[in-house]
């Protein structure tokens, strides 16, 4: 009696076959998560490093800038005598999410002692708005999970989803 193992040649390339086509149809919605990650990444970086710069202005009861990069990238000192706190460059965990602040030519936010905005010592525009996306050529735009962050002038810190409906609480 012949006792056969293993597999022929036709149900190895069958299953090889197989298993193509359906990595083929996982990868879109595969890239899709991956930069809606970035996104999250990101606005989620932006985001702490704003609530950094408002809780070192209390705690050394000083102003403290976040100051704005390129990309994702951010910076938080403090005003009197540039004292660096943190910085972030968009290589960690986002390189190509795209931050735009509002307004389009403002880079930076003063927090005061007390965690309020104050205008800027340079008398540039207080960025109230921080949109994070990704570009189009990545994932289409329907597919995108834009975030914001809202500064306002009191200090109070949001991350939010714009795309939410009304009435969610994680929309803005």
């Amino acid at each position: 009696m012949l006792i056969q193992r293993g597999f022929t040649l036709i149900e190895l390339l069958i299953t090889i076959a197989i298993v193509a086509i359906l990595a083929a149809l996982a990868a879109p919605s595969f890239k899709v998560m991956l930069a809606n990650a970035q996104i999250r990444t990101a606005a989620q970086a932006s985001f702490d490093g704003l609530q950094l710069a408002r809780v070192e202005a209390i705690r050394r009861n000083q102003r403290v800038m976040f100051i704005k990069g390129a990309n994702s990238s951010w910076d938080v000192t403090v005003e009197s005598g540039s004292v660096a706190v943190q910085s972030r460059t968009s290589a960690d965990g986002s390189p190509s999410v795209t931050m735009v602040a509002t307004p389009t030519d403002a880079t930076k936010v003063t927090f005061d002692g007390l965690g309020r905005v104050k205008p800027n010592t340079d008398a540039s525009s207080t960025i109230s708005q921080i949109d994070a996306d990704v570009p189009v050529s990545l994932i289409p735009a329907a597919s995108s999970r834009e975030l914001r962050i809202t500064i306002s002038s009191g200090g109070a810190i949001r991350l939010c989803d714009p795309g939410a409906p009304s009435g969610s609480s994680t929309g803005c």
